[in-house]
């Protein structure tokens, strides 16, 4: 499919390697010109080289802390004027409801919720001006069932969720739609850090502890990140533009819900 999108330019943050990456893969692979972000300079710029080598689009690098005030500066520098906004940051860590502080919360509220609204209030003017923007925020199935051990992202990612839905609707009407992907489990650092923890707390192997979360997800495996690239690309396609402020499970039917 065409996804209608070839010549634009996309904003995708932590891009260097997990979803971001395959976010920022599948856009390439549809003609879509880049702004890559990431924290690491050297992951951030082999990514992006392989992209120049294996789709021929244009690609910018900004490696910065985006969460923090002068990073972000020099995130929407290089990103003005951009037709695609995919925001994206690794959750916060793991723990139990005694263990955060609000030093905690507020790190968590940080990367996960404000950062995001920032970018959107930043680049979506733009959008809403010539027409036409799409915006993905990678989120979590933890907004729509919670999981007890990542209550900072529970709250921080509910919480960006929230003002999405009532902003998505404000600004559809110029062109510019705001969704959510939210991944269950897949095979990226972020999984290997989760199961990591069940093998510290449990003494088993890490292929264990792989083995009993896959049986856990009906589809029997972990995602991958270019099958949720891909579903980031078509929300970002010509095609997608009367999906508005939804929230899209991608994580194998582990959410058990009916609705």
């Amino acid at each position: 499919m065409d996804l209608g999108i070839k010549g634009k330019r996309a904003l995708v943050c932590a891009s260097s390697k997990g979803l971001g990456l395959g976010c920022a893969r599948a856009l390439a692979e549809a003609g879509v010109d880049l702004v890559m972000n990431a924290r690491g300079a050297e992951a951030l710029e082999a990514a992006a080289a392989a992209i120049r080598n294996d789709f021929g689009v244009q690609v910018d690098t900004v490696a910065a802390d985006v969460t923090t005030e002068n990073g972000r500066t020099a995130v929407l520098n290089a990103a003005q004027g951009v037709d695609i906004l995919v925001t994206n940051a690794g959750g916060p860590p793991p723990g139990l409801w005694s263990d955060w502080d609000r030093d905690d919360f507020i790190r968590a509220l940080d990367a996960n919720m404000l950062t995001p609204i920032a970018l959107m209030k930043a680049l979506m003017p733009a959008m809403m001006e010539r027409g036409w923007g799409r915006v993905v925020n990678i989120t979590s199935q933890s907004v729509k069932a919670p999981i007890p051990q990542l209550g900072l992202s529970n709250a921080a990612r509910t919480g960006l969720t929230g003002y999405v839905a009532g902003t998505a609707r404000q600004v559809a009407g110029k062109g510019v739609t705001i969704n959510n992907l939210l991944p269950g489990i897949h095979a990226t650092d972020r999984a290997d850090a989760l199961d990591g923890g069940v093998v510290k707390a449990q003494g088993i192997t890490l292929d264990e502890a792989r083995t009993r979360r896959a049986a856990t997800i009906p589809a029997g495996r972990y995602g991958t990140s270019a099958e949720f690239g891909a579903a980031c690309a078509f929300l970002c396609s010509v095609h997608a533009g009367f999906i508005v402020g939804q929230n899209i499970l991608l994580d194998g039917g582990a959410t058990n819900a009916t609705i």
